[in-house]
């Protein structure tokens, strides 16, 4: 008796297919831009960044200031709560946790609200950006990060839906409760998991 088809089986996934979260697909080369505000036009010399909040040292960093803290990468892939995601994609700048090395989360301090230039806001627990979960990064494969991408400099939050990693942020915020960001406010999951698709509240 002939064994069945190939066809018939379907096609064997690859090991790019078990990189993908359940319901995303492969953009390939091209890298969408999604935002949910007017593009703001930011000089790195006017650009900084600050930690509050619920931390022992409030600090803020210059654009050169934030330079001098060690260099860290992220290489790897991204996905977007719009279904699609984007493989092997490499940003550099510094580690979140050399940010809170300085200021210093006190243990009240458990969660985080990222905020931009424009305003937007996105809300995350802490342990979702230490412990090398989170970047803020300033280049992408070797560039300077474009404005529309969030230039000079975005949060970088890979294992988490995209809209969580703030562009044009400013400002890192610890909280003792969690509050909701513009998305989240607006019907999105609050944390994010595309593994999980967390993608819309109650999820």
């Amino acid at each position: 008796m002939a064994g069945p088809t190939r066809g018939f089986l379907g096609r064997a996934r690859t090991p790019r297919d078990a990189r993908l979260p359940p319901g995303q697909y492969d953009t390939g080369s091209d890298w969408p831009v999604l935002t949910a505000e007017p593009t703001p036009r930011i000089s790195p010399e006017t650009w900084s960044i600050t930690v509050d909040g619920q931390v022992e040292t409030p600090t803020t960093w210059s654009w050169d200031e934030v330079h001098a803290l060690p260099a860290a990468e992220y290489r790897g892939d991204i996905h977007c709560v719009t279904t699609w995601s984007k493989f092997d994609t490499h940003f550099a700048g510094v580690s979140v946790d050399s940010l809170l090395e300085v200021a210093r989360p006190t243990e009240e301090g458990r969660f985080v609200m990222a905020t931009a230039k424009t305003g937007y806001t996105t809300n995350l627990p802490l342990d979702d950006v230490r412990g090398g979960k989170a970047w803020l990064v300033w280049e992408f494969d070797g560039r300077p990060l474009s404005l529309e991408h969030g230039g000079p400099v975005r949060l970088l939050v890979p294992h988490l839906y995209f809209w969580k990693s703030a562009k044009w942020v400013t400002r890192l915020t610890l909280m003792k409760r969690d509050q909701q960001g513009f998305w989240e406010r607006n019907g999105y999951h609050d944390r994010g998991d595309p593994w999980l698709q967390q993608r819309y509240q109650g999820d």
